[in-house]
């Protein structure tokens, strides 16, 4: 399964409650989530194969239908990751649903916050798709397609770099360390990414580098890491 229309994660909301369904689908919509509430489960099974969904939430108290039925049919039958949404008094259903094929548990009502790493998790090819594009001084990144422009001018970057500069801009202003660049761009260290990311990091300075005398926008901050400071008066580096 992938990244729906738009760039975007399709998730299927399955809450009897108007209110809590409706709310997580408005919050995850600032994350690049295309998520569609369903109120009934019927629905929401008849429209998951034209949808094709990376993902669903599903109610632990449904009334419509039986929760732990609808995670079998979502989870074992159609193989979409289903995760459950547990309030209070569900324990029970909760644990029924997960023996069912569901794959997680999140508390309900829900919260943006507790449900993106989960769905990143379950879909890591597509995590890129929950983070939204940032611009910062004429800088602009986009997860979603992977696009780099500097005032509308494309900038194009290898993944690797795609990943620190993504990393860089969303904790602008802030010393970073490398083991926090190494986990964000290799997913963890090692002997070989450990010697890399230096040359990534003075490759990334060199195409960010657009007009002839500008100065770097990745400043080393020595024994502690790097800094990416978005203006034209940043300190010289080393």
């Amino acid at each position: 399964m992938t990244v729906g229309s738009n760039g975007r994660f399709v998730l299927l909301v399955i809450d009897d409650d108007e209110s809590v369904g409706g709310a997580l689908v408005a919050e995850l919509a600032d994350h690049r989530v295309r998520a569609h509430h369903y109120p009934h489960a019927a629905e929401a099974l008849l429209d998951a194969g034209a949808l094709q969904p990376d993902a669903a939430v599903v109610a632990s108290g449904l009334t419509t239908m039986s929760s732990t039925e609808v995670v079998r049919l979502l989870a074992r039958r159609a193989g979409i990751p289903t995760v459950v949404g547990v309030g209070d008094d569900d324990g029970g259903v909760a644990a029924a649903a997960l023996k069912a094929g569901a794959t997680a548990g999140v508390r309900r009502p829900y919260r943006a916050a507790e449900v993106l790493p989960i769905l990143r998790a379950i879909r890591p090819e597509t995590s890129g798709a929950l983070d939204p594009p940032i611009e910062i001084g004429g800088l602009r990144v986009d997860p979603a397609t992977f696009e780099v422009s500097h005032h509308g001018r494309v900038v194009a970057l290898p993944m690797k770099e795609f990943r620190l500069l993504y990393f860089f801009m969303s904790h602008a202003e802030r010393t970073v360390t490398r083991e926090q660049l190494l986990a964000a761009g290799w997913g963890g260290i090692s002997d070989d990414t450990s010697n890399t990311l230096t040359v990534h990091i003075k490759r990334l300075r060199r195409r960010l580098a657009l007009d002839g005398d500008q100065a770097p926008m990745i400043v080393t901050v020595r024994g502690l890491g790097y800094r990416f400071v978005p203006t034209a008066t940043t300190p010289s580096t080393s």
